[in-house]
């Protein structure tokens, strides 16, 4: 009997570690606690963790991307109000508001119920855990993939595929896929792979690599691309936010020949680098004793 007990008491304590090893079920969060959550783990368990500090960028903002702002916004509308949409992949030239477009939607629909998740490119092979956390919900949740880009040997590569359309299980009704990339075909294309394509008559086909990576981009519905912006379009952000500053139209013409002048410097005319002048440009004028305007505390709140 003594040595049963052992026995016992040895399996008890190898199923204890065992236990200890194998992730547990993803726990429901707090859906009341935020808007927007991000995928996170930890000790091997995935979760959702709501964010406290929101982007509140407004559309409003968002200068000089109006047929891009057009076509995602409807699509999300669609989407909020129970009709078809599709997942979308917005690409194109860094700093020209991929990102912040999706945070404005969620800004501008989370009353009629539109909530975001973050999701890291190596957390994508947890996309099955998150559809069986939202597919329950009223609310209609955008998966939100940043920065978004592959090679080919990745696991959260060919996870994003099934998830998009592959799988014989059909994805969440009240879940889209929303991936931001400076890549069209989320994958480094390299010369040699021209070398694969063929002449069919007068026709070009791709090889089997270039096919490859196009299956992945393809599989989103809804392409929207973005482009470098012209010194106009980028002084008209940095008017838009120098207003929101507070600066008056005469400080606006004021500051055009060091917002060119900074734009050089860093070598783009991005909205992001439009946005770090105006904040550099107003933030040195209140050193030297000016008081902020509501306006100014307004443009703060609003990137808080």
């Amino acid at each position: 009997m003594k040595d049963l007990e052992k026995l016992v008491s040895r399996i008890d304590g190898l199923v204890d570690r065992l236990e200890s090893l194998v992730p547990a079920p993803p726990q429901a969060p707090d859906w009341k606690s935020s808007i927007a959550f991000r995928w996170r783990k930890r000790g091997g368990r995935g979760f959702l963790a709501p964010v406290v500090q929101l982007h509140r960028v407004q559309l409003s903002d968002l200068r000089d991307i109006d047929r891009q702002k057009s076509l995602v916004e409807q699509n999300t509308r669609q989407f909020v109000d129970g009709r078809p949409a599709n997942n979308v992949l917005l690409t194109g030239a860094r700093g020209t508001g991929k990102s912040s477009l999706v945070k404005a939607l969620l800004n501008r629909y989370f009353r009629q119920g539109l909530r975001l998740i973050e999701v890291e490119k190596h957390d994508l092979v947890d996309l099955p855990d998150i559809v069986d956390l939202v597919v329950e919900r009223p609310e209609r949740f955008i998966v939100f993939c940043d920065d978004l880009s592959f090679e080919a040997s990745e696991p959260g590569y060919k996870a994003l595929k099934v998830a998009l359309d592959g799988s014989v299980a059909a994805t969440s009704e009240n879940m889209l896929i929303y991936a931001t990339s400076n890549r069209r075909h989320l994958m480094p294309e390299f010369m040699q792979e021209n070398l694969e394509y063929k002449y069919v008559g007068e026709e070009i086909h791709p090889g089997e690599t270039s096919e490859e990576k196009i299956s992945l981009s393809e599989r989103f519905g809804l392409w929207a691309s973005f482009y470098p912006f012209d010194q106009d379009e980028y002084l008209d952000i940095v008017a838009h936010w120098l207003g929101q500053f507070g600066c008056t139209p005469v400080d606006i013409e004021s500051a055009r020949t060091e917002a060119l002048q900074w734009s050089l410097a860093r070598g783009s005319r991005s909205g992001r680098v439009a946005w770090q002048f105006a904040r550099d440009w107003a933030g040195r004028r209140k050193s030297d004793g000016r008081k902020a305007t509501p306006g100014a505390r307004k443009a703060r709140r609003a990137r808080a």
